[in-house]
Order: C-alpha cells, then sequence, then structure tokens
C-alpha cells in the first residue's frame, strides 16, 4: 500500500512539473507570436511587444553577467542593443554580450550617443543614461508617452514616440517638449545633411533643422514607417508591406521596390552596402538604396534591428536573436543570454 502511494505522489508532483513547462512554453509562445500588426500604433499595438506587459519580468533576467576582467582598451568600439523587460545588452565585438542592469521593466526601443553619453528610451516616457554603457541612470522625460526612437545631431537629442510627441535635450538628462503639429505616432527618427527626419504612423514624415519647429513632407504613402536612416548622403525610410522610400534633401521622396511584401524594421549602411531587415528572417541588401537583393538570414526569427561596426554587420531580433556577418552574406548565430525581443542595435567608436 505505501509503494502504490508512493508511486501516485511522484507521479502527481512529476504531472505539475511538466503541466508547468508546457504553461510557460504556451506563454512564451503567445508573448513571441508572430503576429504582424500593420496598424502599428506604439501607443497601443506597436509590433509584437505589445503583448508583453511592462511590470512582468522574465525569469531568465535575474542574473547579471559582469565583465570583471575587461580592458578598457577593448571597450572603445561598444555595440548595445535594448529590448523587452527593460533589456540591455553590451558587446565589445558584438561576439560575446553582457546583460546590464537597466533599472527598468519598460519596453526599451532605442539608442543614441552624442557628447559622450549614451541615451535609451522606451515605453511610458523612459529615458536611460550612461556614460559607459553599462551603467545606466533614469532621467525625467516629462511624459508618460511611449517613446520610439533617439538620435542626436547639431548638438541636440531628438527623442520621438507615441500621438506626435517629440522631445528635445541638449546633454540627454533634461528633456524639453517640441510641437510636431500631428497627432500621428513615430516610429523613428535621424539626424543628417543638417536636418532631423521622423517617420511614423500613415506614412508620416516631418523633417527639422533644429529638433523644435517641424514640416511635413509628402510620403505617397498611408502605410507606417517603422524605421529612417541617413548614410552615403540619402535618407532611407522602411515600413510594413515592404516599402521602403528615400531622399537627397528629406523633402522629396521616391518610391522604390524592396522585393518583398514583408514589413521591414531596420536598417543600416556599412561595408559600401545599405541593408534592411524585417519579418521573418527577411534580410535586403543594396549597393545604391535604389535596387534591393533578398539575402540568406539563416533565421526565421522577426529581424528588428541591424548596425555595423568593427568590421562587422550585426542583426537583433524575437527571442534574443542575435546574428552577426562579415560581408553580408554568411551569418553566425551569437548567444545574447537572453529570451527577451531586442528591437534595436546601436555601434559607437568610443573615444
Amino acid at each position: 500500500m505505501k509503494k502504490i502511494l508512493h508511486i501516485l505522489l511522484i507521479s502527481f508532483f512529476s504531472f505539475n512539473i511538466i503541466s508547468c513547462g508546457t504553461t510557460t512554453i504556451m506563454l512564451g509562445a503567445a508573448g513571441g507570436g508572430a503576429a504582424y500588426w500593420y496598424k502599428d500604433d506604439i501607443s497601443t499595438w506597436y509590433d509584437d511587444f505589445s503583448k508583453e506587459t511592462d511590470k512582468t519580468a522574465e525569469t531568465d533576467e535575474t542574473d547579471e553577467t559582469e565583465e570583471t576582467n575587461a580592458d578598457p582598451e577593448q571597450t572603445r568600439p561598444l555595440f548595445v542593443s535594448v529590448g523587452a523587460n527593460g533589456t540591455i545588452l553590451s558587446s565589445s565585438n558584438g561576439i560575446k554580450w553582457t546583460k546590464r542592469t537597466s533599472g527598468s521593466k519598460r519596453k526599451l526601443r532605442a539608442v543614441a550617443y552624442g557628447k559622450d553619453i549614451f541615451v535609451v528610451v522606451g515605453f511610458s516616457g523612459t529615458i536611460l543614461t550612461s556614460l559607459d554603457g553599462t551603467k545606466w541612470t533614469k532621467s525625467k522625460s516629462g511624459t508618460s508617452k511611449n517613446l520610439g526612437s533617439v538620435t542626436y545631431g547639431n548638438s541636440t537629442f531628438v527623442a520621438v514616440g507615441s500621438s506626435g510627441t517629440i522631445l528635445t535635450s541638449s546633454d540627454g538628462i533634461k528633456w524639453t517638449k517640441s510641437k510636431s503639429g500631428t497627432k500621428k505616432s513615430f516610429y523613428g527618427v535621424v539626424y543628417g545633411n543638417n536636418t532631423f527626419v521622423a517617420v511614423g504612423k500613415l506614412g508620416t514624415i516631418l523633417t527639422s533643422s533644429d529638433g523644435t519647429k517641424w514640416t511635413k513632407r509628402e510620403s505617397r504613402t498611408s502605410v507606417e514607417f517603422n524605421e529612417v536612416i541617413y548614410a552615403n548622403n540619402i535618407y532611407l525610410a522602411f515600413g510594413y508591406k515592404g516599402v521602403i522610400r528615400t531622399s537627397l534633401n528629406g523633402k522629396s521622396w521616391t518610391k522604390r521596390k524592396s522585393g518583398t511584401s514583408v514589413g521591414l524594421l531596420g536598417s543600416t549602411y556599412g561595408n559600401s552596402t545599405f541593408m534592411a531587415v524585417g519579418y521573418k528572417g527577411t534580410v535586403l541588401s543594396s549597393s545604391d538604396g535604389k535596387t534591393w537583393t533578398k539575402k540568406n538570414s539563416e533565421t526565421k526569427k522577426d529581424l528588428r534591428g541591424i548596425t555595423y561596426g568593427n568590421g562587422k554587420f550585426v542583426m537583433v531580433g524575437n527571442v534574443g536573436t542575435i546574428l552577426t556577418s562579415p560581408d553580408s552574406t554568411t551569418w553566425t548565430k551569437m548567444e545574447s543570454g537572453t529570451s527577451q525581443h531586442l528591437r534595436r542595435v546601436f555601434f559607437e567608436l568610443m573615444e
């Protein structure tokens, strides 16, 4: 009788453990499912991250790995990636990544660097700053709106977000609201050729010389733009349904064929090559920003951000995905140490 009772107890607890594991897997699948929200308003949906809760912490994020023997001389080239649940990762080479304590559980969206300081923005008006990319401090943004992107130029940081939110700062710490003249959400912002360009919902494009006064431009599309970059003397805006627009001055925009109908979420320029990434492991390349070619990314995970630095491309995406390539053709998967979705990755050659 005792043996039978003992077996029944073991079976009972084993069943619960398996059930818990299944529940975790199911929750993870639900949190990171490939739901392609073409109605990408960061105030409500803002892609797959909308399914997460800012207050929910993942168990794999509780331990932080510190590089205790890092040589300061070797950390001058620095990659920084941000994502869900306050995730911040840094790497000196794009290969070995270290989790950093952000002090936030919000969804982090973008990184910028200027005046010897890193600035990260995210949901609920979150702004974090760091002098070295490892230790982070919260700054007051003066808004509770979700911030989707940030850039630096003309001695000014500009952050953009939901409901037409635009903030400016001279030091990355004290922020001032600017009037955008629209309630449409912004998902990307860049500085180049003495001009700030912000892009977002329903094909919205605005330009400004100082980050304060903004002018609306015609994009000839109602599709959301997720990213905008400036490189090699040209602006490029990327959106859902494979939409790409280019401009020499930020004012007049030209339609380009991407060869895909998949949403494009991130872009960069390096090694004389423009790159764009998106859903379902989509990777595109171009030598001039006009003609695009599909590449094999070696993954089906949604790719959300890409950068170039230290002689390699680094792209990030869902479930902690990080891939690197020296030539944009052959990609190698790296261990990120996280299962959180990564939204963007940034490179800076620190002085």
